[in-house]
């Protein structure tokens, strides 16, 4: 068993994206003869401060998620998405499973932690009792394996807490509403500590869309 973090992959983020952008946009005030080679950024950033967001639907972003499948079942709710995900229908963890770490646990003791070895006993309670419960979990998956039952089967005991990977395509208005609700406070801890990273690089790439977000 391994306790992993979750993470996030960009993969496909065209270099022509904002140009792309522009050139939708400019056709409804038919000033594509106004299009230079650096005019991009400066049309794209006003189509975002008067929210003509329907320009924007034209980019699309593609990202590979590691996290949890608690956190995928949230993601999956954002209809104006397209989703390929790990399935435990067919993949069989005939070998160690990976867990993805709770953000609010220790993670200097449980990113330490190995398998053959014992449970830290500086471990908080909680953690340990997540801990027991994975290896539980992973344990009584290869037992029912192992008595002739199917991966699609033998899913039913797996924890919210199993890592999966899910690739989402969105186009950029939807992924600025997918961080306005995944960021916010009241959003879970999980998908909060999942999304702020990646809001954070498509802002570094892409800040004339996303900069405007203060989540």
């Amino acid at each position: 068993m391994k306790v992993i973090e979750q993470t996030h992959e960009l993969i496909s983020l065209p270099d022509n994206l904002l140009e792309t952008l522009e050139k939708a946009g400019r056709t409804c005030y038919k000033s594509e003869a106004r299009i230079t080679q650096d005019s991009a950024p400066k049309f794209v950033d006003m189509l975002v401060r008067k929210k003509h967001h329907a320009m924007i639907e034209f980019g699309d972003i593609i990202v590979r998620l590691t996290t949890n499948r608690g956190v995928t079942h949230e993601m999956v709710r954002h209809r104006l998405c397209s989703f390929a995900q790990e399935s435990t229908r067919y993949v069989k963890y005939d070998g160690k499973m990976a867990f993805i770490r709770p953000v609010w646990s220790d993670k200097g003791l449980l990113g330490q932690w190995d398998q053959d070895g014992a449970i830290p006993e500086r471990l908080a309670q909680g953690d340990q009792i997540w801990l027991k419960s994975m290896l539980r979990a992973e344990a009584e998956y290869a037992q029912l394996i192992q008595e002739g039952w199917k991966a699609q089967a033998a899913r039913e005991i797996l924890p919210n807490s199993l890592k999966t990977e899910i690739v989402v395509k969105a186009n950029i208005r939807e992924w600025r509403h997918i961080f306005a609700l995944r960021c916010a406070k009241s959003s879970h801890p999980q998908m909060v500590a999942l999304m702020q990273p990646l809001l954070a690089d498509l802002k570094s790439k892409l800040p004339v869309v996303f900069d405007d977000l203060n989540v």
